[in-house]
């Protein structure tokens, strides 16, 4: 049966003394009470949910022993920061996509061959991707928008230069996958963008549609640490993919790969790699801490990682 929501709003100072009747530690109350008026109780929360005590496997009122206060801020700390690694590898596999994909298509079709629907595979959405287009350039600032549209007849219909500059990552991994990939008729699309990444075709349209997720988690500032992913790629066949080098497809680890294998044509992949291991090390020295987000043992020289 459903029951009547009758929780009362706290003031910081209550919200400290309700973690500590709880069982929470907390060594210096009014810091607690700064960190909880720049973060949010209901958002640290998820931060504070593995520290809770379990029954047949249910989280229950109090919080296991030893459960300091200090160490879910570090928590939460270290996710904030693994989304702005994370975001800062999307934003250069993106700009390196958008590049190619926009140079190979206005070779391929002509500055504006996007708008025709017979440069597209047969079952693709066209009208329905033309629209979102024209939406996002409508919606956009940008001068060289504003400057096409008081100089140049069709608006919104713009040149596919202009066009991959507004266009989303999601609406960019929609267009991949709308691209035809025939070797019968000599039309090979998506190949020819995917062999930039050195990796086949399927597969980057794929991650890409897997790296859209993750993105908007990252841009509304959601829990990634140890989420269990909603859109999670296929098991590959490659033996580095799968357990024991990677053990799960729905953690973060399997993102990370991801984003190493995709950040190597952009000469990133190294420095973006260093940068993350300083983060990791501290966290993943956990060994709880470390499964949850999908990382084997000795994950420092995984094939792939490491490479």
């Amino acid at each position: 049966m459903l029951k009547t929501y009758d929780k009362k709003p706290l003031s910081y100072t209550e919200q400290v003394q309700h973690l500590q009747e709880k069982g929470m530690i907390i060594h210096n109350q009014a810091w607690a009470e700064s960190v909880l008026a720049k973060y949010g109780y209901y958002r640290l929360s998820a931060y504070w949910y593995p520290f809770r005590i379990r029954e047949n496997g249910e989280a229950v009122e109090g919080f296991k022993a030893n459960t300091h206060f200090e160490k879910i801020i570090q928590l939460y700390e270290f996710d904030t920061e693994l989304r702005l690694q994370i975001f800062s590898a999307i934003e250069m596999i993106e700009t390196y996509l958008r590049t190619k994909m926009t140079y190979f298509l206005a070779h391929q079709y002509g500055a504006f061959g996007i708008y025709e629907e017979k440069n597209f595979h047969p079952k693709f959405n066209h009208s329905g991707f033309i629209h979102t287009c024209d939406k996002e350039v409508i919606r956009s600032k940008d001068t060289f928008i504003q400057h096409f549209n008081e100089n140049y007849m069709g608006f919104p219909k713009i040149p596919i230069w202009m066009l991959t500059e507004v266009l989303s990552l999601g609406s960019l991994s929609f267009l991949y996958h709308g691209l035809t990939n025939n070797k019968a008729l000599s039309i090979e699309d998506k190949k020819e963008i995917a062999q930039h990444f050195s990796i086949h075709h399927e597969k980057l349209a794929e991650w890409l549609h897997i790296l859209t997720y993750v993105r908007n988690i990252c841009a509304h500032h959601g829990r990634l640490w140890n989420r269990e992913l909603a859109i999670k790629s296929k098991v590959d066949k490659d033996p580095n993919w799968q357990a024991p080098h990677t053990p799960t497809n729905k953690r973060i680890f399997y993102v990370l790969l991801i984003l190493k294998t995709l950040l190597r044509p952009t000469g990133f992949d190294a420095e973006w790699c260093n940068q993350l291991n300083k983060l990791l090390i501290p966290i993943l020295s956990n060994d709880h801490w470390r499964v949850a987000m999908g990382f084997p043992e000795h994950w420092e020289h995984h094939p792939i990682w490491s490479l």
